[in-house]
């Protein structure tokens, strides 16, 4: 198969292009330039701009379109203008933050979906980043037709994950000591490894599948504390020990999502991270053990150091334990 990947040289679209590449694919490229120009010698490298300069996309053919870096639905109908019904079934990597918010747990494909007060900003923010998923996602279909796969996966965790939400709670519990995690530690929590969902979406691609897909795992529900307590198994060295933090505690220190990685305080929306995954895993979704993603996240960790400014810093870790009366 012929497949174009809009985006290819970072996390999930590297992940993708490694999986395709592993099965025999012919893949094409179409990225900035600026980061993997070494990666992926087998693939074709084709350099532009989605938002300025898609003029390298007016040649050539492909079975297939995936697209991991669409955030405004304007991204989408320019490429499907510059493509001219040349890039075959379109594959568009979404979000679960698509959904309106949840009312409880396992909410299905067919849930209802955000909606924002202002269709026409482009804006990119916390409060807008759903709502333009969803005109990304109706964009695709009416730009590349009723084929269109949309996949909307929770967090996305594993090796080259430069957001630092999972990775940077891997490369902190593994550096043992006293931890302050806040509450509260029933959360709901799910992920997927980039690998798996890399690998998941060349299957789709190979099936012929069409239409909405959640990637997420485990099966709600899991928690906040299961996900800290399946980091120590894997990362923490002997004597670790995790305390945790009253909501109230993080709170008045004003620390919030933006500080602390994965916490979601009493964010309403909770439910987003307890979505039902069964059509994914009939549709041949399998992903690995969380202990393998931990200690694979942690030995990349190591190799490439964390950033100074992800998570909260020493002071604010004492000040958290402080707030736990320790």
């Amino acid at each position: 198969m012929r497949i174009l990947v809009i985006g290819g040289t970072r996390f999930v679209g590297k992940h993708f292009v490694a999986a395709a590449l592993e099965r025999g694919h012919d893949v094409t490229i179409f990225h900035r330039g600026q980061t993997g120009n070494d990666l992926f010698p087998a693939a074709t490298h084709l350099v532009g701009d989605r938002n300025t300069d898609l003029s390298a996309l007016a040649e050539g053919e492909w079975d297939a379109t995936v697209d991991v870096c669409a955030y405004v639905p304007s991204q989408v109908r320019s490429l499907s203008a510059a493509l001219e019904e040349r890039g075959g079934r379109y594959l568009l990597v979404s979000s679960v933050s698509a959904y309106a918010p949840p009312e409880g747990p396992g909410i299905t494909e067919d849930a209802p979906l955000a909606q924002l007060d202002d269709p026409s900003t482009e804006e990119v923010t916390n409060e807008t980043y759903g709502g333009l998923k969803v005109l990304c996602e109706q964009a695709a279909v009416d730009a590349f037709g009723p084929d269109t796969l949309l996949v909307r996966p929770t967090y996305v965790v594993g090796p080259d994950d430069l957001t630092w939400r999972f990775s940077w709670w891997v490369d902190r519990i593994g550096r043992g000591g006293v931890v302050p995690v806040p509450e509260p530690r029933d959360t709901p929590m799910q992920w997927i490894d980039a690998r798996d969902l890399g690998a998941f979406m060349v299957r789709l691609l190979e099936d012929k599948a069409s239409g909405a897909f959640h990637t997420a795992n485990p099966a709600p529900v899991f928690t906040w504390e299961q996900t800290i307590n399946g980091i120590v198994a894997e990362a923490a060295p002997p004597g670790t020990e995790i305390v945790w933090i009253p909501v109230g505690g993080a709170a008045a220190l004003g620390l919030d999502e933006g500080t602390i990685p994965l916490w979601a305080a009493e964010d309403p929306e909770i439910w987003g991270l307890a979505v039902d995954p069964s059509a994914a895993f009939a549709a041949g979704l399998s992903p690995r053990p969380l202990g393998e993603t931990v200690r694979d996240t942690l030995e990349w960790t190591r190799a490439v150091g964390a950033p100074e400014d992800k998570g909260p810093s020493a002071e604010q870790e004492r000040s958290l334990l402080a707030a736990a009366g320790r």
